[in-house]
């Protein structure tokens, strides 16, 4: 029987916060202004229901300014613990100190949920019986193989965007590891044959899977799917886990990444400071409320009880207070550095940009330390400019480098697809990486994140398959979701067994992928597009964890003429430079066979329908300067009609077919050694299709 270590209490450091293990004990240290007190609380167990030992911090001896702190000998990784705040309790003044709440602690790099009741997060009472508790972890125990951040360049990364959960939870997915970080690992080959560079993931910071957002008539229970509602920031979500404890969901995240980057693909994580899981003033009581609240969270002038709500979800983080900024910036520094991310997505993103007032900041701290600390000189930054209280910064947002989802990138090119007139000049500019967005900045096109469908709306198949959304299942009567979705069903509502329609439809979705490859800036595709998944209408799936959401990889194989194209178009993007560049086209630009950069066409050569309102095509030759790349001719009809387009004529040079999507496959896309040579002046291009040129030595 081994023999039990004498447990004692020591000063302890400030620095650095939360819980740090070493050979011979833990320091802990935790950041409150406005408390009078501190406990310590250590549990043997994570659902023991007491704690073993609880630790009254000394103001006098383990406080450093505002920092609490404490080296507790004898005990190390594993050690369960959590804290009572102590203090003023004065909603109307923002403080909610209340030493019956036992809260986790904001640094935390795991913490268990096993006894936790949300209900009794919500009241005053006292709720260490089912509260949760955080673990000390030893991060540094992994070995990484030498394994580092991949730091693909901007201009050559291509995003796919997926739910961590939903890729491979269904039984379709033929996965071990269902639903994991480790059923992740096992499609790697697909994703790598796929081609895209980086995988982009839903909210993988832990939160509270158990939540109940609604419960339907027929007893079926809707819950957090999407993740957006953090609770510890520096904590893989367990349940993402095969083995969700003390310190293996750590380590089995970190296989995924070390596996993803083995195979050239980065990771990027969709992150979530703009508000937390605490929610409004009658939301749980889990960490920050009680820590300190008046620091924490913005809360309204006149009456802190409440908070302000720039998010839509009851709360909004006080990012720019100089403890927040510090708590944003090292939970992105623990996941660079030790959990080897290579960037982020910030969801409402302008949040970050706002004051400690509220009030929108050119030069916010948070962002533009994140911007030019060394840290992450690498880390790939990209913000959803814009929050849901109207600060809306697409080509605005502040930094030099952060880029951004261009939502008027997305807007444009579904309309243009549908078949609205008079968008040439629109769609232009955006394929030119939305030139009219951010060049006036001295931007350039990577700070254009270019997408069609994101996981926020619908899928590409339901753009092209529904008029309208039908959210009926979300249990909110088809209010919530964007009503506005510039989508086109193509003649029928849902699923059809016409198959002009459906061949009509993936005709669109090829065009979609087409453009958005053929984009300067960075294209991201939405997980699943790829083989048309669906979500039978619904564009607000945040509370669908079931088959509306999981990946359905039968469709692989019914739809594998469009994972075949999308490749196929993946790859030209790839091999060429001219769609990657990092400048915007001037025209100016000539080639060594007196080609500019880009010219513009209509149907008729160097006559593009700018001032046209019933315009619906759009044409345009893109040069090459590398001389053993090609010269690309693109023509898009997105008319009712077949048109003849002219072809521009190069001396010494013929043009042979690459891609046309009114082609069945697996003529609709080519290898380029294949590519069959056009002869003619001009090409048919029929209606709603894409036709690539690609050029040719004769």
């Amino acid at each position: 029987m081994a023999k039990k270590v004498a447990i004692s209490v020591e000063k302890g450091i400030a620095h650095p916060l939360g819980a740090t293990p070493d050979a011979n004990g833990v320091n802990f240290s935790i950041f409150t202004e406005n408390a009078t007190g501190v406990e310590l609380c250590l549990f043997d167990k994570h659902d023991d229901f007491h704690p073993s030992m609880t630790i009254k911090l000394d103001p006098k001896v383990n406080r450093t300014f505002h920092f609490w702190h404490a080296y507790v000998r004898g005990i190390g990784a594993g050690t369960h613990y959590a804290y009572r705040i102590d203090g003023v309790f004065d909603p109307a003044q923002g403080h909610l100190f209340n030493r019956n709440k036992v809260v986790i602690d904001p640094y935390a790099r795991g913490n268990t949920d096993e006894l936790y009741n949300r209900g009794d997060a919500c009241n005053d009472d006292d709720n260490v019986t089912s509260s949760m508790r955080s673990v000390v972890i030893d991060e540094n125990k992994y070995d990484w193989e030498g394994d580092q951040c991949l730091k693909t360049p901007m201009d050559d990364t291509i995003i796919y965007e997926v739910h961590l959960r939903g890729f491979t939870k269904d039984d379709s997915s033929g996965v071990k590891h269902a639903g994991t970080f480790r059923g992740m690992i096992e499609k790697i080959p697909y994703l790598k044959k796929l081609g895209v560079t980086a995988v982009e993931l839903l909210p993988v910071f832990e939160f509270d899977t158990k939540q109940v957002l609604k419960t339907m008539p027929d007893g079926t229970e809707l819950t957090n799917y999407w993740g957006y509602s953090t609770v510890g920031f520096f904590a893989p979500v367990a349940r993402y886990c095969c083995k969700p404890h003390e310190g293996d969901h750590l380590n089995e995240f970190r296989d995924m990444v070390k596996a993803l980057h083995k195979a050239g693909i980065e990771v990027i994580l969709d992150v979530v400071f703009n508000h937390t899981d605490e929610g409004n003033h009658q939301g749980p009581v889990l960490c920050f409320k009680a820590i300190d609240n008046a620091i924490y969270y913005h809360l309204v002038p006149g009456d802190k009880k409440f908070y302000m709500d720039y998010t839509g979800c009851g709360n909004t983080v006080n990012c720019n207070h100089p403890i927040v900024e510090k708590f944003i910036t090292d939970c992105l520094a623990f996941w660079v550095d030790v959990m080897h991310v290579d960037g982020f997505r910030f969801d409402e993103g302008s949040v970050l940009s706002r004051g400690e007032d509220g009030r929108p900041l050119e030069h916010a701290p948070v962002i533009w330390n994140l911007e030019l600390m060394d840290t992450f000189a690498d880390t790939k930054l990209i913000a959803e400019a814009w929050d849901a209280a109207g600060v809306y910064q697409i080509g605005s947002f502040p930094g030099y480098r952060w880029a951004e989802w261009n939502g008027r990138y997305r807007d444009t090119i579904r309309n243009f697809v549908k078949g609205d007139g008079g968008l040439a000049g629109a769609v232009a500019a955006k394929l030119s990486g939305s030139s009219d967005i951010y060049s006036h900045n001295r931007h350039t096109p990577m700070n254009s994140i270019n997408f069609v469908t994101c996981h926020d709306g619908f899928t590409l198949m339901d753009l092209v398959s529904y008029n309208i959304k039908h959210n009926f299942a979300n249990g909110e009567d088809n209010r919530d979701g964007n009503d506005d979705n510039s989508s086109w069903n193509h003649g029928v509502e849902g699923s059809s067994d016409d198959p002009a329609i459906n061949e009509f439809r993936k005709r669109d979705v090829k065009n979609f992928i087409t453009i958005l490859m053929l984009s300067q800036g960075v294209p991201m595709i939405l997980g699943g597009d790829e083989f048309g998944r669906t979500q039978q209408g619904n564009n607000n799936t945040y509370c669908q964890d079931n088959k509306l959401n999981w990946f359905d990889w039968q469709l692989t194989e019914k739809n594998s003429d469009l994972v075949r194209y999308f490749s196929g178009v993946i790859n030209l993007r790839r091999s060429l430079l001219s769609l990657r560049r990092d400048t915007f086209y001037n025209g100016s630009q000539f080639n060594k066979k007196g080609m500019r950069d880009i010219e513009w066409h209509g149907c008729e050569l160097l006559a593009p329908g700018w001032n046209d309102p019933q315009c619906r095509v759009l044409s345009f030759t893109i040069a090459s300067f590398v001389e053993t790349e090609p010269d690309l001719h693109v023509m898009l009809n997105m008319s009712m009609d077949n048109l003849d387009f002219e072809i521009p004529q190069i001396d010494g040079y013929l043009w042979l077919r690459f891609a046309d999507t009114s082609l069945p496959s697996p003529q609709d896309i080519v290898e380029m050694k294949k590519a069959k040579s056009v002869v003619e002046k001009s090409y048919n291009v029929k209606a709603h299709s894409s036709v690539i040129l690609i050029s040719k030595a004769r």
